[in-house]
């Protein structure tokens, strides 16, 4: 099928709802782990606790990938549905999570969160290459990127900036700080209301032979997992290179995901999380002085956030240079990807030694990593993939994000930042080296088309 270009504004109105997931990944990736501390979490439990999101990634996206394929309906289409019925779980589990009584109760919801958010996510992924012709890839998934960036920076600095309107942002001791459940219940609200704008606003191809559509639809009835560990086995060579890149890179942001709240907190800003066993709260004096502590934790980690929140903010400014050049002209998929990841691994290298008030620049270079992750893999894998099968296919993909989460959940961080020394601070050093490894693996990928979109010209 011949695809007709599409105006900034339709791209846009199609990747809008991507600001709600991303208010929502923000909220899940700065926050959870300050969650996880004030809950009673030591910094060796977190990386665990986290497990939940990569689980139910491996599990759910290739799932929904697979059957938002297999689905057409006249008024919703084929990715829409999966939107909605994420939008909704997502927004109910967003309200919650900061009101979890206990660290097992939070565990919980964050796997209900993530599970919910991949619901949404996949299918967007696969919208953008169902819609675009291959000529507008790397154009619409930078759009997508732009709009992710907005989502990340707003949605990191939202306790912060609830904080500043008066809103407390101390609690009593295993209580999560009011400035982050408002925070988490506009996220919810936000998620909710951009997914809806996208389906309201955006409609999608029909499949070219509606007969054969339905025939390969009843086929497949019986052949579901069968199907998946096929498309697995056959996954072109080019994703699997993609894959080596997804590893190192998405090992790294786990890794500042998870960790980067009690490693900043304690190495940058000297405020860590207070052991409350460590404390008689009995005793007045006692009970003072974890106060303070607590306090000076909570708003270290507001701080810790809105520094995050600038990583959006440069993505942000990365995918804008982008949109307006990839709409007139072609770029090396392969040598912006490789440079943008290197020059994330320098920003987290110099978090051993910035201070608290050049932080941000830290994440300003991590932004770049950030944003081409969030596009480039994807432009380049789109290219070599079969149409039919772009929902699945983006879901099999998603293997090579959330299988390095997983390692490094199991202890794989706790092993490798453990053999440069016990500071927390090492944790983000592996996130620098990583993502270097990731730049250079860049130079695996020699497909022509994967590279930059070729022309018959």
């Amino acid at each position: 099928m011949k695809k007709q270009k599409l105006s900034f504004w339709e791209i846009w109105n199609m990747s809008f709802g991507f600001l709600g997931i991303q208010f929502g990944f923000a909220l899940q990736g700065g926050f959870m782990s300050r969650i996880f501390q004030t809950l009673g979490a030591g910094k060796e439990e977190i990386p665990l606790l986290w497990i939940a999101a990569p689980l139910t990634g491996l599990i759910v996206q290739p799932i929904i990938g697979y059957l938002s394929d297999k689905t057409w309906h006249p008024r919703w289409g084929r990715r829409r549905p999966y939107f909605l019925i994420g939008a909704v779980l997502s927004s109910l589990a967003l309200f919650f999570v900061p009101h979890s009584p206990t660290l097992w109760v939070a565990a919980g919801f964050l796997w209900i969160l993530d599970a919910s958010i991949n619901i949404s996510m996949e299918p967007f992924r696969a919208l953008v290459a169902d819609k675009l012709d291959e000529s507008q890839r790397s154009y619409g998934f930078v759009v997508q990127t732009l709009i992710i960036g907005i989502g990340t920076w707003v949605a990191s600095n939202l306790p912060w900036l609830i904080s500043q309107l008066g809103v407390s942002n101390s609690a009593e001791s295993g209580v999560v700080p009011m400035s982050v459940k408002i925070a988490f219940a506009i996220g919810a609200l936000v998620f909710l209301v951009s997914i809806l704008y996208t389906v309201f606003t955006t409609t999608e191809y029909p499949p070219e032979d509606m007969e054969e559509f339905e025939r390969e639809k009843k086929a497949s009835k019986n052949t579901f997992i069968k199907d998946i560990v096929a498309n697995i086995g056959s996954m072109p060579l080019t994703m699997k290179k993609l894959g080596v890149i997804q590893f190192f890179s998405w090992f790294a942001f786990f890794t500042m995901w998870s960790l980067a709240n009690p490693a900043l907190t304690e190495h940058v800003f000297e405020n860590p999380a207070p052991i409350e066993a460590n404390y008689d709260l009995t005793m007045p004096a006692q009970a003072e002085a974890f106060d303070i502590a607590n306090t000076a934790f909570q708003e270290s980690s507001n701080l810790v956030g809105s520094a995050m929140g600038v990583y959006g903010l440069s993505s942000m400014a990365f995918a804008l240079i982008l949109v307006f050049y990839t709409s007139k002209r072609r770029i090396n998929r392969k040598l912006v990807h490789m440079g943008s990841l290197i020059l994330g691994g320098i920003g987290f290298l110099m978090m051993n030694f910035i201070s608290p008030e050049n932080l941000k620049y830290c994440f300003v270079l991590i932004g770049f990593a950030w944003g081409s992750i969030l596009s480039m893999p994807y432009a380049m894998l789109s290219s070599s993939v079969d149409p039919k099968k772009m929902g699945v296919i983006m879901g099999i993909f998603n293997m090579f994000i959330v299988i390095p989460q997983i390692i490094a959940a199991l202890g794989g961080i706790n092993f490798v930042s453990g053999l440069l020394g016990d500071a927390p601070i090492n944790a983000m050093l592996v996130a620098g080296f990583s993502l270097i490894i990731a730049g250079l693996c860049n130079l695996l990928i020699t497909n022509k088309s994967a590279i930059t979109y070729q022309t018959n010209e």
